[in-house]
This record gives C-alpha cells, structure tokens and sequence, in this order.
C-alpha cells in the first residue's frame, strides 16, 4: 500500500494497549539524511477554548505504529508520565 504524507495527516489515531482515541495526524517528522520518516505528530488539546494555550504534543515513533488503515491508524503508544501540577490558592480559598 502506498501512502502520501497528505493521505496520513486526517487519520485518526488509536491506542491499542487501551482503546483510547489520541487524535489525528497533524504532522510528520522525517529524517533527512536518510529520507526516513521517523515519527508522526498530534497537537496537543486545546486548554480552555485555547486561550490557556495547548496541552503537550503526542509524538510516536514509527516503530510503535502498528497498522495503516484507510480511515485509521493503531499504535502501541506508552503514555510519558506527567507529574501532578501544584495546585494554586486562590485569594478565596481560605487558606
């Protein structure tokens, strides 16, 4: 099966270690010394309507990419682990 870059960039994204939908395709990353692609891009979540800007980006190697379908993509993605953030005290909130 052959593939553009353009075909892959509407692609939906699953996880199949749990099911969970991880996005589309947004870019790729490419090699250019070997002319390889090395892995693809999805922008992160829009955080509140994106005016607090974007979560992380989910980049994913191609040795995790599973299957290329025609409407989809599977992979085997091991989600980094994220730190809890401080939460932050308000003026209101007594303490």
């Amino acid at each position: 099966m052959n593939c553009r870059v353009v075909d892959l960039r509407h692609k939906e994204v699953i996880n199949i270690k749990d099911g969970t939908r991880l996005g589309a395709v947004c870019d790729v990353e490419f090699d250019t010394t070997n002319a390889k692609l090395t892995s693809i891009v999805i922008y992160g979540r829009l955080r509140f309507f994106g005016l607090l800007g974007r979560e992380d980006d989910i980049i994913i190697k191609w040795q995790d990419i599973q299957v290329i379908g025609d409407d989809t993509i599977l992979v085997c993605y091991n989600e980094p682990y994220r730190p809890m953030k401080k939460r932050v005290r308000g003026f209101f909130s007594g303490d």
